[in-house]
């Protein structure tokens, strides 16, 4: 009898396995593959999948007039042009924050600042002074995004009150106003400037730095692109 019951499910699993099809056996040789592994230089972990960066499709620029796609590429050369500066001006303060932090004593302190301004005094005048009133003024906006600081309270915590209040009056003799913040949602030429940057960072035209300030350039475009809200 048990010999019989042998015989008999020898005979039902050979079936099963005549039965099972091709696609069901490579589906188990995948099953049974290990997973491939990828390592990237810096890393400590192999990695079982490789991430890539988002990808933001940017809608055709579209103006209304000969004068807005005028006004806006005048707008582009000029921002191209002062953002390195406004960066290089993040940059430094980055560093000084950062010092300053591993320095100990108020008179140790005051010396660094003292040789930080003097180097940011000379590496930003020449250049700065062959900068137009509009470039200024878009400099001024654009330390203001890379910071979250207004140039006048960096004027006012690196030297004084007095100081601030003597370079924010010099500049509005240029109609310059250093006190300027930067605000794309609510401006919409700021918000031009950020779509500049934008595409400018997408073909590394400009070196990628992100804003200090908490805005999404997608959630902005929406927002610009609807018709009640462009600029009459």
């Amino acid at each position: 009898m048990r010999t019989c019951l042998f015989i008999i499910s020898t005979l039902i699993f050979a079936v099963s396995l005549a039965q099972e099809s091709p696609a069901d056996t490579l589906a188990k040789q995948r099953d049974s593959v290990e997973k491939q592994y990828f390592f990237f230089e810096g890393d400590s972990l192999p990695r079982t999948s490789i991430e890539l960066e988002p990808v933001f499709i940017f809608q055709p620029l579209h103006f209304d007039s000969y004068n807005a796609k005028r006004r806006y590429y005048i707008l582009r050369r000029k921002t191209l042009k002062v953002y390195p500066y406004a960066k290089m001006a993040a940059d430094r303060l980055t560093e000084l924050n950062e010092r300053l932090n591993q320095i100990e004593g108020n008179a140790a302190r005051k010396r660094y600042t003292k040789i930080i301004q003097r180097y940011i005094e000379e590496e930003f005048a020449a250049e700065l002074k062959k900068l137009t009133r509009t470039e200024g003024q878009i400099l001024v906006k654009l330390i203001y995004r890379q910071t979250g600081i207004t140039a006048f309270d960096l004027v006012k915590d690196l030297r004084s009150g007095w100081r601030a209040f003597w370079y924010n009056t010099t500049a509005g003799m240029f109609d310059i106003s250093l006190k300027e913040t930067y605000e794309p949602g609510n401006v919409h030429e700021d918000y031009l400037i950020e779509d500049i940057l934008q595409r400018a960072f997408a073909v590394n035209k400009l070196e990628f730095q992100p804003t200090a300030l908490g805005f999404d350039y997608e959630d902005l475009t929406n927002k610009w692109t609807s018709s009640d809200l462009q600029p009459k």
